[in-house]
């Protein structure tokens, strides 16, 4: 039988954390465009050539919102990104006003003004990992623990206007809420970042600041059309997308590069001149996760052939987007060389993140750092040692390594 006549079962089975399904490849060529079930069971279609993902990235035509959200399918048992959000009536107006709200803060501009202060932070996280390697036994420290997860964290709250103390809270309760192995637990997890950022949000009513949740609580208050609950959904987004993706792109570039100690060699012997195309590179075979965005067509779409439905959903595969050989010369190989520059990374069109700038602010400082301090960094464990995270955003519990 075709492998565009079965209905495929999400998620693939992948060699490791790195490489992904050879199933994917067999779809790109075969059935770009393929019914799957979800990891909830539910039925939706799979997309994984990089023309039809793009296009599908800015099309109106589908959207994050449901026509019918009582009837729509869900991506996994987990209490975020997993099924319809936002309201279908006024989904591209509320869009419309997220982007306003939130581009001065987000502008290259400001990421910029925020250089010296990330600078800060990673050298603060290095000293840190020098200090528990020079005391460590074996010399093995955690890098996912020491700079992965702490950095991307303390930026964002930063930026947001979430209290220091906070911190681990907040990022427990993350984890937790895009966990789709512990069921109801996830939910629960999803009902206190709630009432946190409710809490939160009526402290900056009260004593606003100079950050970006105080922005959103003010402008909540003089908007007669802007809901609360969906000014409070956006904080929870912003704070679990804001360090979230990142934290797991600086482990994946941290394991494409030390598994690859050629281009570890290129970048610490020219780490100013070397780590833009890297973290490009990073950004384009390192998309967090194995399912992919979830987006629901609001009326009938034809797509490579096939018709998907008002209402049916649709995993569009930025991984196998960005891996997609009729686009990348070689496209499995990590190659911060390579002449195609283009990648689906960060999204595309409208959607496009508007967390980008911050984004590879934080990469390039941390693999520029890490080739200057540590130049002989090395996996401690095999790649196949490592545990895959069972979150939306995927990425390693741990990276323990050592020079």
């Amino acid at each position: 039988m075709s492998v565009a006549a079965e209905r495929q079962q999400l998620p693939f089975p992948r060699p490791n954390v790195l490489d992904l399904a050879p199933l994917y490849d067999v779809l790109r060529r075969e059935a770009p465009v393929t019914p799957v079930t979800t990891p909830a069971g539910d039925p939706a279609w799979l997309v994984t050539r990089f023309e039809e993902v793009r296009d599908l990235l800015s099309d109106k035509r589908l959207g994050r919102s449901h026509p019918e959200p009582e009837r729509a399918s869900r991506l996994t048992s987990a209490a975020v990104l997993d099924g319809p959000t936002g309201k279908y009536d006024t989904e591209e107006a509320d869009h419309t006003r997220m982007r306003r709200l939130l581009t001065p803060a987000f502008s290259a501009k400001r990421m910029r003004m925020l250089t010296d202060h990330v600078q800060h932070l990673v050298d603060d996280c290095v000293d840190q990992l020098l200090t528990e390697h020079a005391a460590a036994p074996d010399g093995v420290v955690d890098l996912q623990a020491g700079l992965a997860f702490p950095l991307p964290v303390a930026v964002i709250c930063r930026l947001l206007g979430v209290p220091e103390s906070d911190r681990e809270r907040f990022a427990s309760l993350s984890e937790r809420m895009a966990d789709y192995a512990i069921g109801d637990a996830a939910h629960q997890a999803r009902d206190e970042f709630n009432e946190y950022m409710t809490g939160l949000a009526e402290t900056k009513r009260a004593q606003p600041g100079e950050d970006v949740i105080s922005d959103l609580v003010h402008a909540q208050s003089t908007d007669a059309d802007y809901d609360y609950a969906d000014m409070i959904q956006l904080c929870v987004g912003l704070l679990f997308a804001g360090h979230e993706t990142t934290v797991n792109r600086i482990g994946l570039g941290t394991l494409f590069l030390l598994t690859r100690p050629d281009q570890w060699q290129t970048l610490t012997a020219d780490p100013d001149g070397r780590v833009n195309a890297t973290v490009e590179e990073i950004m384009r075979l390192g998309a967090p996760g194995d399912l992919g965005l979830l987006r629901y067509a609001h009326t009938d779409v034809d797509v490579a052939g096939v018709t998907i439905q008002r209402g049916d959903a649709v995993v569009l595969s930025i991984n196998a987007a960005n891996r997609d050989s009729s686009v990348y010369s070689d496209a499995e190989t990590f190659d911060p060389d390579r002449p195609e520059r283009n990648h689906l990374g960060f999204g595309h069109g409208v959607h496009f993140c508007i967390g980008a700038s911050l984004a590879r602010v934080e990469l390039r400082i941390v693999f520029a750092t890490l080739a200057r301090r540590l130049p002989g960094l090395r996996l401690a464990k095999e790649l196949d040692e490592l545990e895959v995270r069972t979150t939306l955003t995927g990425g390693v519990t741990e990276l323990p390594v050592t020079w």
